[in-house]
């Protein structure tokens, strides 16, 4: 069977075109994996759930009655063992859990403003 002489060039501009497409999508379009959207649907929920708990982080730690000793331990420690004082203080504890939220911890050291104190 013959095919026309036209046939072949336009079967390869037909490959390289979608090749060409395919790379300009991923690179600059916007176009994502299955994967890798459903790991930032996760990020993104994550991080809205954090930002929901913290005030319920800055009300337990209005309402703890031992608030002045904890804040001043949270300020005496150093910068990057904040969020563990806040762990240990109890405030990124979410109500039904048993361990403290890391994450929490920190979003909620944001929220108190303890340089403005």
């Amino acid at each position: 069977m013959t095919y026309p002489e036209w046939l072949r060039p336009g079967v390869y501009g037909a490959l390289i075109g979608a090749v060409s497409i395919t790379i300009a999508g991923f690179s600059w379009g916007g176009w994502v994996t299955g994967s890798q959207a459903e790991a930032m649907a996760s990020s993104r929920s994550h991080d809205a759930l954090i930002a929901a708990l913290v005030p319920v982080c800055i009300d337990q730690a209005q309402t703890d009655s031992n608030r002045t000793a904890k804040l001043a331990l949270i300020q005496e420690a150093m910068s990057y063992k904040r969020r563990d004082a806040v762990m240990e203080a109890g405030w990124a504890t979410v109500p039904g859990s048993e361990q403290p939220n890391r994450d929490l911890a920190q979003a909620c050291l944001a929220g108190l403003d303890l340089d403005a104190s």
